[in-house]
């Protein structure tokens, strides 16, 4: 979808006749191959616009979520889904022979504004792929190695980041080897005023060093199209042009991204000015940092910088290290990062999930879970799911993030077997994906209840020797001894809190099965664990106070609060597995109905064919 313009006295690019350079817009409104019937469009790649966009508008705005002919809602994706496509293309290029994927900033030599350059060597485009690249909804990718399929993150991604993109693709097959050139110009379109998307494309045929242009229709389409890409990208002549090929070398592509999109202030969305080796989302980087109140362990952990960070996001984006390949961002490789070996008393965990009553294809899934190194004083959990070796959700958090229950648990695992939205940054709500979260969810809170005391947590029902005797530690007295041991800049207030929430267990739950609810029901008002869910989380300075029997109160209230979720997390999975399996007779009968009224029909049919045939075979021996 193109964006859609705006008249914004900030954001926006006054339009006028005299800036349409050397009559370039009258030249592609007159070309031959648009708008007129029976011409080959072998030259470029022409997509009709929506019929919105059919006049010329005199000004287009450069943010663009105020650029299109759409109503955008609260919730606004950003840059990075975008640059992570690119990225897939490049690793995709892997089993063509690429060794190496560039990202960088690079200057437009026209104005010297800022542009994005990804650059690798894999096989390339010749001039039918390339055409097929700038097409929308085309994929060749059909392999389930690969992690494009859909056809439409090239075109998506590269509008995302900026108004305008050039490509550069060099190929070689057997001893025939072509050059390609492409734009994809939003700010074309819309400064002349087109009523179709036009790629203008130029090919060349390499031979002995020398480039002779590939025509497919005339001399004078060629040469057309080459006009408009000297005028509306960064390289004024055809020499300049021909230069980008030189670094390129026997086989590879590179895409230029520039004109990039402003956010709302009217600054770059992308900031290449904070770190020289990084490139960072400028409206994320507040936004993912912790407030004040947190210690600098959390703002240094990978779980939150991910969020505005191009190269965190990127050390993490696959999940097994490349062994031919590398990334480099702005000059410096990126050091890939496994999560998994990162965490501490790790264990697996090995799930088999159902993938229908038809389906004889059996799936084991292992997941890698354990602590974050600085647990229990760094409050991360989640899991981070993969898909085909890419990160589609990191650090999903599967538990109620006020509980204490599952920090600094993390989890790993790679979920090929449920299918991720188009633009790979979520999964299809699928029953599988439902059945996966409530898997993962047990997962988690089993894990912590069983290795909680490996990192000095203690979880109810598990008893310590204190003073030569065995006694349980309520969590209250777990909440006073880890504000001892917090450092001075890490404040106890949020233990306590999640504490109190975790014994109010007066908010309905979601699932609560039938045959647990009399367990609440039942419970009158001065009863041990009625008092203890009424009763609010003493502060640390009341703490000493308590007397031993409300520390068994409280220890109680939270044992039976937890074996409640556990229960509740078991029956739901055990619930929905039930209902998926009924679920799946019901469309098994209706397969069986649809079939059954199918040979009905086919009976009736054959029925009336034999009666016709009597009846004829009756009169003809009445005639006789």
């Amino acid at each position: 979808m193109l964006p859609k313009q705006e008249k914004d006295p900030i954001n926006s690019i006054a339009i006028d006749s005299s800036d349409d350079e050397n009559g370039i817009g009258n030249a592609c409104r007159e070309h031959p191959l648009h708008g007129e019937e029976g011409v080959e469009l072998n030259s470029q790649v022409i997509v009709p616009l929506p019929s919105s966009s059919n006049q010329s508008q005199t000004f287009f705005s450069r943010s663009f979520w105020k650029a299109g002919d759409y109503d955008v809602g609260p919730t606004k994706s950003t840059p990075g889904p975008a640059i992570a496509e690119l990225l897939d293309n490049a690793v995709d290029e892997i089993c063509h022979g690429a060794t190496y994927l560039k990202v960088d900033k690079i200057n437009n030599v026209k104005d010297n504004s800022p542009a994005l350059l990804f650059q690798d060597n894999g096989g390339g485009m010749d001039p039918e792929s390339m055409r097929k690249c700038m097409s929308l909804g085309y994929s060749s990718k059909k392999s389930k190695e690969t992690i494009g399929q859909y056809g439409n993150g090239f075109k998506t991604s590269t509008m995302r980041l900026g108004a305008d993109v050039i490509v550069f693709s060099r190929a070689t097959n057997g001893s025939h080897a072509t050059q390609s050139v492409g734009l994809l110009s939003y700010t074309f379109l819309r400064r002349t005023g087109q009523d179709d998307v036009i790629v203008p494309m130029v090919d060349f045929e390499l031979s002995e060093h020398c480039a002779e242009p590939i025509i497919f229709s005339s001399q004078d389409d060629w040469a057309a199209n080459l006009k408009i890409i000297l005028g509306w990208s960064p390289f004024g002549s055809k020499e300049e042009l021909m230069l980008q090929f030189d670094d390129i070398g026997p086989h590879g592509t590179k895409i230029i991204i520039f004109n990039l999109w402003l956010n709302d202030d009217g600054l770059l969305e992308l900031d290449f000015d904070n770190d020289d080796e990084d490139i960072r989302l400028r409206d994320e980087t507040d936004h993912g940092r912790p407030s004040r109140s947190r210690n600098k362990l959390i703002e240094s952990h990978i779980s939150y910088r991910i969020r505005y960070s191009l190269r965190a996001y990127i050390s993490i984006l696959y999940l097994r290290k490349f062994t031919n390949f590398h990334i480099s961002l702005r000059g410096k490789p990126v050091e890939q990062i496994t999560i998994a070996d990162e965490l501490k008393f790790r264990k697996v965990v090995t799930y088999r999930p159902q993938l229908g009553m038809t389906s004889k294809e059996t799936v084991s899934v292992e997941t890698t879970i354990g602590f974050v190194k600085e647990a229990p004083f760094l409050p991360v959990s989640g899991f981070n799911i993969y898909h085909k070796c890419r990160l589609i959700r990191p650090f999903w958090k599967v538990v109620d993030e006020y509980s204490s229950r599952g920090n600094g648990v993390v989890g790993v695992l790679e979920a090929n077997f449920i299918e991720p939205a188009h633009d790979k940054q979520d999964f299809e709500r699928s029953s599988l994906f439902i059945r996966l979260e409530m898997k993962l969810k047990q997962m988690m809170l089993e894990y912590w209840k069983d290795h909680a005391h490996l990192i000095g947590l203690q979880t109810p029902g598990v008893r310590s020797s204190r003073n030569g005797c065995s006694t349980e530690q309520p969590p209250v007295a777990l909440a006073a001894n880890l504000q001892r041991e917090l450092p001075t800049d890490q404040h106890a207030s949020g233990l306590s809190a999640n504490l109190e929430n975790e014994m109010h267990l007066n908010q309905p739950v979601i699932g609560l099965a039938a045959n647990l609810r009399p367990e609440l029901r039942n419970a009158q008002p001065g009863n041990d664990v009625t008092s203890c869910f009424q009763t609010e989380s003493p502060t640390a300075e009341h703490i000493t106070g308590l007397t031993s029997d409300s520390s068994k109160k409280l220890a109680s209230a939270d044992n039976l609060g937890s074996t409640l979720v556990d229960r509740i997390c078991e029956e739901n999975i055990q619930l929905f597995m039930r209902c998926e399996e009924y679920i799946q007779k019901e469309n098994s009968l209706k397969q069986t109905i649809e079939q059954l009224e199918r040979d009905l029909e086919e009976a009736k049919r054959k029925c009336s064919q034999l009666s016709s045939r009597l009846e004829n075979q009756r009169r003809q021996k009445i005639i006789e």
